[in-house]
């Protein structure tokens, strides 16, 4: 699925690819760190660089550590609190590990604090909010397009992305989100769902009338469809974001969030897997999406500081 961002946004191809497909975590963590450790023994950087959540991020940073290089976390001290996810294991354990810490949010900056991380930490930013503000015009240009292209009209539709383990391998949390999202298309709101590979297999199930079914989309055209949603539904963290910097409404199908602010700033509403709360949350959600502080993810400019204190570093 990464391709696609890298020729979209014209990021140079990496110079080694993994190629560790899926597994389970243990088997795809192992894997990473097997084939990490002679590229890192290879390239001898003078620094980690690693983003996020994912277990790529934990393999990366605990290959490096064993080799006694620096880690540098970028998305460090976010925290959902709830450790049955591995996504929290990882950032945990990642941030435990780094060496320099880059904070994209006071309450992050908190969270390592209680943990009794203070060295290396760098409020920055977000760069997910760097990315919206620079393809913004790019986006908005082909946005009509887009839309038009997919049968709907501009706040007519619900935008639905669904990738989490905890809700795709758990029956009854698929089948509430399922059921819910069925009741908004039932109701009238047309459903454009991005199928996850994880969700591939279970689109028999998802014929629904109302609910359409699109392949993974390029980074362009997801921004293009987010941005001109009634609604958007969604388990994934950068999503829930990228919705509130579009001002439009995010209704979380988990039942907490490391974006705290999002939910307290009312961009964003939590409901897990209950079907009723889904269809009702999403019907009712008012647009725009407003109320986020200035600058609360930085000023779209948080890349160069990461980038300036690791060059400053070298």
């Amino acid at each position: 699925m990464s391709d696609v961002f890298f020729q979209a946004l014209a990021i140079p191809d990496p110079k080694h690819h993994l190629g560790v497909g899926s597994a389970s975590h243990g088997a795809q963590t192992g894997r990473m760190l097997e084939a990490l450790e002679p590229i890192l023994q290879q390239e001898q950087p003078d620094i980690v660089l690693v983003y996020g959540d994912t277990n790529s991020t934990l393999a990366a940073a605990l290959c490096a550590a064993k080799l006694h290089i620096p880690v540098a976390h970028v998305e460090a001290g976010l925290r959902s609190f709830n450790r049955r996810m591995p996504e929290e294991i990882n950032r945990v354990l990642t941030d435990h590990l780094s060496t320099v810490l880059f904070a994209p949010t006071d309450a992050a900056e908190r969270n390592l604090t209680t943990e009794g991380i203070s060295q290396g930490v760098v409020r920055t930013g977000d760069v997910m909010y760097d990315a919206v503000v620079l393809f913004r015009e790019q986006v908005g240009d082909r946005a009509s397009a887009v839309v038009s292209q997919h049968g709907v009209t501009p706040k007519s539709y619900a935008f639905v992305t669904v990738h989490r383990a905890e809700n795709t391998d758990d029956p009854a949390r698929w089948a509430g989100i399922v059921e819910g999202l069925s009741e908004v298309a039932r109701r009238g709101l047309s459903v454009l769902w991005t199928v996850h590979p994880r969700v591939r297999a279970k689109t028999p199930e998802l014929k629904i009338p109302g609910i359409h079914l699109l392949d993974p989309l390029p980074y362009f055209e997801t921004q293009a469809l987010l941005m001109n949603a009634r609604v958007a539904l969604t388990d994934s963290g950068g999503l829930q974001k990228e919705a509130a910097f579009h001002g439009v409404p995010c209704v979380t199908l988990r039942d907490e969030t490391e974006w705290v602010e999002l939910v307290e700033h009312a961009v964003d509403h939590l409901a897990g897997a209950d079907a009723h709360k889904i269809a009702l949350l999403a019907l009712t959600a008012r647009w725009p999406a407003t109320g986020l502080p200035p600058a609360l993810y930085g000023d779209g400019h948080s890349a160069d500081v990461i980038a300036n204190i690791l060059h400053a570093r070298a």
